[in-house]
């Protein structure tokens, strides 16, 4: 069977961002595996009514890609367009497998054998999973949520084919996507229930539409790199009241987010409901100037924890104070199995370890890139990696810098593999954990996805996003094995 250099699994931005790297890096034996019938990932996905991008576009793009965006928070159309533009610009469907759904990823000592559910194996020398922390929605086991005969979907998957008009709705969750939902839909629908587990912080959202002239700017490459790193280093001092001042973090963020409700919400009863109770930061932040007057709309009704779901039946959701809706949508805004889900199929490395035994603890990884006793294989947007004031593409672009150099290491010296060592994994994830304490995502009040099942706070880097750049570009030989002979058993460390 052939051996294919790199396999990235994935086709989102993490996967395009990967291959286009390794293609200028020279290696063009890169094969993508997509599990969906088309390419592009969360933005081609996620078409929920109101999606858009809470990062703005000229940032939230990559680097060498630049586009003339119609708006500062591009909404999902212009996303799909962009990521599009950008596949067909670098080919990248021709080196696209689609419908093939990863289910496991076994290191047999010379390569990967990567097997796909249609019983197809792909054997590669590097692993590059790109499959996205955003990617496997998640739907609590609600009882008899089976007997319900209405409209269900998650937001993720929304279902177009419904129509709204007219219709009784529920949307349980109050994250990112249900603050996009709730107002796009709030005008059309009969009646809207929305169940709030706990609420989010949430920020005006300064958005904007470009003029022809600016738009035009946007093609040239210093006009884009000049607004970009204004952009940039605007986001980046959010980190000092994330981790450095939580006095700063309140006086200016929370203060901003307590005017907004007091603008927008004059319900006292309503606003006691969408007040946190936590530091601003805590969760993710929410940007809308629409969210809270559709909450407050007369046909939208808001259950907060004491009035949550008890359980379902055939013609809706009765709460937990005993009242019984009428419904015949629900609409799932309830996240993604981000953490310990991290990659959604069976990994097994060097011995046969299962990657999820490694994991048992709490997802954890050198660089959020690589991890011991799995050689060749890489993770974008790994553990620690997520960016909760910036671009996550800029972050997927740092690890570029580590990926390209390990990769590097062993293709141009003709070395079989290279694998990080477990005491620089060590010491790596235990100096994050340790910054993290310093953190409002550690000690913020709240409880989020951005924690694993063990309470650790697995999500995010704490950090600014140039200081994991800066240890992503200082690619260390002495933390890793290099293997010049290929062996089923662990290499000698004299040979890193």
């Amino acid at each position: 069977m052939d051996i294919t250099t790199v396999l990235v699994i994935g086709s989102g931005f993490g996967g395009q961002v990967t291959a286009i790297n390794l293609l200028r890096r020279g290696i063009t034996d890169v094969r993508i595996l997509e599990r969906r019938d088309f390419m592009g990932g969360t933005w081609c996905q996620n078409s929920y009514p109101g999606a858009a991008v809470d990062v703005p576009s000229p940032l939230y793009s990559i680097a060498s890609e630049p586009y003339p965006w119609t708006r500062m928070y591009a909404e999902q159309a212009e996303l799909r367009a962009y990521t599009e533009h950008v596949i067909d610009k670098h080919r990248l469907r021709e080196r696209t497998v689609l419908g093939a759904e990863v289910v496991s990823a076994e290191w047999d000592g010379e390569a990967w054998c990567v097997r796909t559910a249609d019983g197809t194996v792909h054997r590669a020398r590097f692993v590059v999973n790109a499959s996205g922390p955003l990617s496997t929605p998640v739907v609590p086991p609600f009882p008899g949520l089976d007997d319900f005969a209405g409209h269900t979907f998650h937001t993720n998957g929304w279902n177009h084919d419904v129509d709204l008009a007219g219709t009784r709705v529920a949307v349980v969750g109050s994250g990112a996507s249900a603050a996009q939902v709730i107002p796009a839909i709030q005008p059309e629908v009969g009646e809207l229930h929305v169940f709030q587990r706990s609420p989010h912080w949430v920020l005006p959202r300064p958005d904007r539409v470009f003029t022809p002239l600016q738009r035009r700017l946007l093609r040239l490459r210093p006009f884009q790199r000049a607004l970009r790193t204004a952009i940039y280093w605007k986001l980046e001092t959010r980190v000092i009241g994330f981790k450095h001042s939580r006095r700063l973090l309140k006086r200016l963020a929370q203060r901003e987010a307590l005017r907004h409700i007091e603008a927008q919400v004059p319900d006292p009863e309503l606003r006691a409901k969408v007040t946190p109770g936590y530091t601003i930061g805590c969760k993710r932040i929410i940007l809308s100037d629409t969210l809270y007057p559709a909450l407050g709309a007369a046909n939208t009704t808001l259950h907060d924890r004491t009035d949550g779901i008890d359980r379902f039946d055939e013609t809706g959701i009765v709460t937990a104070t005993g009242e019984h809706l009428d419904l015949d949508v629900v609409v799932f805004s309830t996240g993604y199995d981000a953490t310990d889900g991290l990659i959604p199929y069976d990994v097994r490395g060097r011995d046969g370890v299962r990657l999820g035994d490694v994991w048992h603890e709490f997802p954890r990884a050198y660089l959020g890139t690589t991890v011991p006793g799995f050689p060749n294989f890489f993770v974008v947007t790994g553990p620690n990696t997520g960016i909760g004031h910036t671009s996550a593409i800029f972050v997927i672009e740092s690890q570029m810098e580590y990926l390209l150099r390990a990769i590097g290491a062993v293709v141009d010296v003709g070395a079989a593999s290279i694998e990080v060592l477990p005491e620089a994994e060590d010491a790596y994830t235990t100096h994050i954990h340790r910054e993290m304490e310093k953190t409002v995502w550690h000690d913020g009040g709240c409880t989020s996805w951005y924690r694993s099942r063990s309470g650790r706070v697995i999500a995010m880097f704490p950090g600014f996003s140039f200081s994991f750049r800066r240890l992503a570009r200082r690619f260390r030989p002495e933390h890793h094995v290099i293997s010049h002979v290929t062996s089923h058993v662990t290499p000698d460390r004299s040979t890193a």
